[in-house]
């Protein structure tokens, strides 16, 4: 009988920090989405899943072939695809004649379905049909959220389209923001069962004062999503993945450490008072015995001897 799930280690360097990359983190790294196309997928979801995908460049993988899958039957082959990729997003077009232009999001958490949700895809507009200069690609989105069932938490279902949403655009973290770096806006608009997304480009103009007249400029692409079939996590699911490492990514404060105002650190140490009585001496070079000393040693064992002897003989002959 074989050893089933055998453990080997890995033989390159390379091989290593892959691993360790996939490895659990208290920041996460940027979030990768693989798309998936199904046995019977329409030309408009193709296109769409395309737009997508360049909008979320570079972290994206493509699965151009057929591929049988019905994630709300059997998932085991996406989990699949997310672990071999070490991806946490997926996204799947099909088309039938019960759900036509069929689009299907989701995510992993410890590459296990976490939450998946169907859409229907209508009014759709591809990048190609706005004819005006596009934003770089890999930019960081700007994601602005409107609409009632939005904002009304007692509607779990957008709740966790919203949270995907932003999961699946908002691309890697960063520190800090440029005000002229900012030239991506991605809307959301919650309609009833639908959602509007809309893709902006920002155009900052001259206005005579220090803060400049903000355009917006729509650029592609375009589309309207109809809520369908969703697959959500539990309660305490959802709330173990969205658990965080306590204060990650706050300053650690280094006590006894100071700043003064030209950047210098200073430090201030805490020395408890010594037991002099319990220093080793033995082996210490500056605190050795000198030649003279020694000598002088010697001579004091010798006298301290002979006092010794005399004694000693007066004890046994006594004074005459």
């Amino acid at each position: 009988m074989g050893v089933l799930k055998r453990v080997e280690k890995t033989k390159t360097q390379k091989g290593k920090r892959a691993l360790e990359d996939r490895e659990p983190k208290a920041i996460e790294n940027t979030k990768t989405a693989i798309f998936v196309r199904g046995t019977n997928c329409s030309d408009l979801v193709m296109k769409c899943m395309k737009d997508i995908s360049n909008l979320k460049k570079p972290f994206t993988v493509n699965y151009n072939e057929k591929n049988e899958i019905r994630p709300f039957e059997d998932v085991t082959k996406l989990e699949f695809y997310c672990k071999k990729n070490d991806s946490s997003l997926f996204m799947l077009g099909n088309h039938n004649k019960k759900r036509p232009h069929n689009i299907i999001m989701g995510r992993m958490y410890d590459y296990q379905l976490l939450d998946m949700v169907e859409l229907g895809l209508e009014n759709f507009k591809s990048l190609q049909e706005f004819k005006n200069s596009k934003i770089a690609s890999g930019s960081k989105p700007c994601l602005m959220f409107a609409g009632e069932p939005f904002a009304d938490t007692t509607k779990a279902e957008f709740q966790r389209l919203k949270s995907l949403l932003i999961d699946f655009f908002r691309g890697p973290e960063v520190d800090n923001v440029r005000l002229a770096g900012i030239e991506h806006v991605l809307q959301f608009t919650a309609v009833d069962n639908k959602v509007l997304m809309r893709s902006y480009r920002i155009n900052l103009q001259k206005s005579g004062t220090k803060y400049p007249r903000v355009e917006m400029e729509e650029i592609g692409p375009s589309f309207d999503l109809v809520l369908r079939r969703t697959q959500l996590a539990s309660d305490d699911l959802f709330k173990t993945a969205c658990k965080q490492v306590k204060n990650v990514r706050g300053t650690k404060k280094v006590k006894n450490m100071s700043e003064d105002v030209f950047g210098n650190k200073m430090g201030r140490l805490h020395v408890p008072s010594q037991e002099v009585k319990k220093i080793q001496t033995r082996k210490v070079k500056a605190l050795k015995e000198s030649k003279e000393e020694k000598v002088e040693e010697i001579k004091k064992k010798k006298e301290k001897a002979e006092n010794a002897r005399k004694t000693n003989i007066e004890k046994v002959f006594g004074d005459d």
